[in-house]
């Protein structure tokens, strides 16, 4: 279920799909690569807007397990950024009292990646500000499929039965377990689709889709859709407006 929104209406949880590297970079006849460092530099304003705005939960759609597609030179750049972010980023998060949460399947990750991770977690793990969860090598379909299995086993172990799964168990299975749903998602470029994100979790968020490419994404432009956010009727498939 979603957290309730803030006095101001602000959403409590915040996702966004960063779209439009690339073709924010062959507009301009840049590498690809460019559109991946300015991406970078749209995700740090963003972070830095969400605090000061009220969002409380930021989840940002960083490498999609459907990403491993592309072109090796690219994803090797890619993972390259990831972990020069988390090397000179996460301890100044920490100082800002962020706490950074990683969630998507880490089976099969090099090994020196997963130890970042881990590490990034350990150390922000006690702090009460903003949550920033990052989804790298996520796809819904798949950690739905993970929390099934799950269940699954408990019911061949003998240790639930069929009738007793509820959607409360099932969510606390997912990757998010713990984490209030987004209130509002954000996807940038101007496609208007959810490409396999939060499928489960965003039952019933509220959705805007913005035509600017990612790396033109700042934090006015998060104020913008948090504005057309507080404008939503929200009635959860009832009658009356309600906050969650």
């Amino acid at each position: 279920m979603s957290a309730s929104p803030g006095p101001d209406g602000t959403p409590a949880h915040v996702a966004i799909i960063m779209d439009g590297n690339g073709r924010w970079a062959t507009e301009r006849g840049l590498p690809r690569s460019a559109g991946h460092r300015e991406g970078v530099e749209a995700l740090r304003r963003t972070v830095r807007a969400a605090g000061g705005l009220g969002v409380r939960i930021l989840t940002l759609y960083s490498f999609s397990t459907e990403n491993w597609s592309r072109p090796q030179a690219e994803v090797r750049y890619l993972l390259e950024l990831l972990r020069r972010f988390i090397r000179t980023d996460v301890a100044e998060l920490h100082k800002s009292n962020v706490r950074v949460m990683i969630i998507g399947g880490r089976d099969g990750l090099e090994t020196g990646l997963r130890a970042m991770f881990e590490e990034a977690e350990a150390l922000t793990r006690g702090n009460t500000g903003l949550k920033l969860v990052i989804a790298f090598n996520y796809g819904s379909r798949q950690e739905i499929a993970r929390a099934v299995r799950a269940l699954a086993a408990l019911v061949a172990e003998g240790r639930l039965a069929p009738a007793a799964i509820t959607p409360e168990l099932i969510a606390a299975e997912l990757d998010t377990a713990g984490l209030a749903d987004p209130d509002l998602l954000i996807r940038t470029g101007g496609e208007q689709r959810i490409s396999n994100f939060l499928l489960w979790q965003c039952a019933y968020t509220e959705f805007v889709f913005m035509p600017e490419y990612w790396p033109e994404f700042d934090g006015q432009s998060l104020a913008r859709a948090i504005g057309i956010f507080r404008g939503r009727d929200r009635r959860f498939g009832g009658l009356k407006a309600q906050t969650a």
